[in-house]
């Protein structure tokens, strides 16, 4: 076990500063919270401040700039950021994957009532309305959302560059967006489909399950700077989250991980709604239900290893849908091997990092 008191960040005054690590209150964040408050950072001698942000640009810039040290984080940030698309290259490494799955398109109940059933019959509604571009909501153009959603629309007929618009929005803010009409759908993270489901104004189309069964969702994002100037906290961080992540998989434990999400104040404290898609049966919003076992995939599966195979994954989709070319692809390939499947931070050094020591007091924290 490492010393806690040389396991946080040193200022130049000496003292000891927590590691900052960002997220997006979604319910794949769970790992994060039930670390921080089930005192697992703490157990494997990290100091750990958690800061909720607004959206996936957010995140992306703070790292840049280093106003935080890590963070939860969709995928595709990964090579997005190593390659410079959208923002100046930066060194950054997925040492850790949270989870597998967790994301749903979610259509408006205008649709519903219009007939519109599947991508197909979606379609033929596109076909019928010339007056205006349906418009759908995506959280980043790096993200799987964007590259489910692009997936979901074109086997159902449908043109994504033309026949319909995809804008990008903070997942927050994509029920409010619905609701006013902005958009007419989107591709998110729980709870923010069930919520529009319970709402009334949006039904469940559509799971990330269904559509990329095992895909990589989200990840711990760092540097190659904080890992080679704090590598003990690194690896802390990782083994503390991996216990979380096996925590939060069990299915015994899944109604305690929706209250400590209903309870940390980010998600407006709806801990049934949370429940839809940890425990299930999740709402569809049809009159119909499904199976929520899979939904969220936290450990099993090896689902915290970022293999050369999840990588591939993500390298295609950023090819496919048009974040990089087919002559990129030998390019990236070498930059994702760096970033991931040997990343900084070796996943087979992290797993086996540190014991926790043994502690049955919780924490008292004041949410970051």
């Amino acid at each position: 076990m490492m010393n806690a008191s040389h396991s946080s960040k040193t200022a130049l005054s000496g003292v000891v500063q927590p590691v900052r690590i960002g997220f997006i209150p979604l319910a794949d964040c769970a790992p994060l919270l039930v670390a921080r408050e089930r005192d697992m950072f703490r157990r494997h001698g990290v100091g750990v401040e958690l800061s909720c942000e607004v959206g996936w640009a957010t995140i992306r810039e703070k790292l840049l700039y280093g106003q935080l040290d890590a963070a939860h984080a969709i995928a595709g940030l990964v090579l997005a950021m190593r390659m410079g698309l959208s923002t100046p290259p930066c060194n950054v490494v997925a040492p850790f994957i949270f989870n597998l799955h967790g994301n749903a398109i979610t259509l408006s109940r205008d649709f519903w009532n219009r007939g519109v059933r599947d991508a197909a019959s979606l379609k033929k509604l596109i076909r019928s309305t010339t007056s205006r571009l349906f418009t759908f909501g995506v959280v980043a153009r790096c993200s799987s959302h964007n590259f489910l959603l692009r997936q979901w629309l074109t086997a159902g007929g449908i043109d994504v560059d033309s026949d319909v618009r995809i804008v990008v929005l903070p997942p927050t803010q994509m029920v409010a967006n619905l609701a006013a009409g902005l958009i007419d759908g989107y591709c998110v993270g729980e709870p923010w489909n069930s919520v529009a489901v319970e709402r009334g104004i949006g039904w469940i189309a559509a799971t990330s399950e269904q559509l990329a069964p095992g895909h990589p969702e989200k990840v711990l994002l760092t540097t190659e700077k904080f890992i080679a100037g704090h590598p003990e906290e690194a690896l802390a961080i990782v083994a503390a989250l991996k216990e979380a992540c096996e925590f939060c998989d069990k299915k015994e434990n899944r109604h305690e991980v929706a209250h400590i999400l209903a309870a940390s104040g980010y998600f407006q404290g709806n801990e049934k709604i949370l429940q839809r898609s940890l425990i299930g049966p999740l709402d569809l919003g049809t009159g119909q239900t499904a199976d929520a076992a899979s939904f969220h995939v936290f450990h099993r599966r090896d689902a915290n290893e970022p293999t050369s195979e999840r990588g591939r994954w993500l390298l295609e989709q950023f090819i496919t849908h048009g974040l990089l070319t087919a002559a990129q692809r030998t390019e990236a390939a070498e930059i994702l091997r760096d970033c991931w499947t040997a990343s900084a931070l070796p996943f087979p050094q992290a797993a086996a990092a540190s014991k926790p020591t043994k502690s049955n007091k919780r924490p008292q924290h004041a949410n970051a």
